[in-house]
């Protein structure tokens, strides 16, 4: 797996997480609704805009990286158009490695 690889699965591990983050906080903000006080008020102020700017940074690393891959799957679709027996050479050794790995169990 190259680096580039790499990058993308760790990102979208961090998508996937902050995810969770946010519906936490958005739950914990519906749990202390009840709360009163000027610094209660200020405080669930405070979170709800910070959650909003950061549902709007994650929208747009989605965007991002639906676009990169997007880029990636059209190289390789231009690759396989210029090169097709280059790519059917690589599917076939490929699928003999997966078929002797799978051979095996």
């Amino acid at each position: 797996m190259g680096t580039q690889d790499m990058t993308d699965v760790t990102r979208e591990k961090l998508i996937a997480d902050f995810k969770v983050v946010l519906a936490d906080a958005e739950e914990l903000l519906k749990a202390t609704a009840a709360q009163t006080g000027d610094k209660a008020v200020e405080m669930r102020e405070k979170v709800t805009e910070h959650l909003k700017r950061a549902k709007f940074r994650l929208q747009e690393e989605q965007e991002k990286m639906l676009t990169r891959t997007k880029e990636a799957a059209g190289a390789a679709d231009d690759y396989v158009h210029d090169n097709p027996w280059q790519a059917v050479g690589v599917a076939a050794g490929v699928g003999f490695l997966l078929g002797l790995l799978i051979g095996r169990r």
